[in-house]
């Protein structure tokens, strides 16, 4: 069965200089919301979201003085990187080092890529929360204001508005040479 591909007009709509800019906003934010410099930990949601809550960590550590903080990551799956649905349902897959993991009155930072739908961080913050942390805030560098779950984001880089069939697509070292945001606009389907 032959697969449809897509092809798609691109727009740099922030290049790796304005993204370190939002960074810094971003740890900023953080920063001022969190109400103890102790107990804090980052969870990136995998794969993007690691580099991304490592690159808030060292704005943290380095500007606002927190301590070391660890990074735990997560792996949640519900669509390819071309948003094709490949889980109908959200799957984390637990790292069974994580089974044991005692989060009892930490505060947890967990970061994604982009927020579209809300799937994978309701599955990220729900997994989270059976895990008992004192509070659970949500970090993300694109929101597109379209979720159609309970979810909200507390610490958001760049909101945008784009068309539904419209694509956002972070571009982070290290799976990507140049941090950036592009715009993909779909121009139509070939056979």
């Amino acid at each position: 069965m032959p697969t449809r591909h897509r092809a798609f007009q691109r727009t740099c709509l922030y290049d790796g200089r304005q993204l370190e800019a939002k960074l810094g906003d971003m740890a900023r934010q953080a920063a001022g919301l969190l109400t103890s410099r102790r107990d804090v930990m980052l969870v990136g949601i995998q794969r993007r979201g690691v580099p991304i809550a490592e690159m808030l960590r060292d704005r943290l550590e380095r500007h606002f003085g927190f301590a070391r903080l660890p990074i735990l990551a997560l792996q949640i799956k519900r669509y390819a990187d071309d948003l094709t649905l490949i889980h109908p349902e959200t799957q984390l897959v637990e790292d069974p080092a994580h089974a044991t993991l005692d989060l009892q009155g930490r505060t947890i930072l967990v970061v994604d890529d982009v927020v579209y739908q809300g799937h994978s961080m309701l599955r990220a913050v729900d997994y989270l929360a059976q895990k008992r942390p004192a509070e659970i805030r949500t970090v993300v560098l694109v929101d597109r204001d379209v979720s159609r779950l309970p979810v909200r984001t507390d610490i958001v880089g760049a909101r945008l508005d784009v068309a539904p069939d419209d694509i956002i697509e972070c571009n982070v070292p290290p799976f990507e040479a140049e941090f950036r945001i592009d715009l993909c606009k779909p121009l139509g389907a070939e056979g």
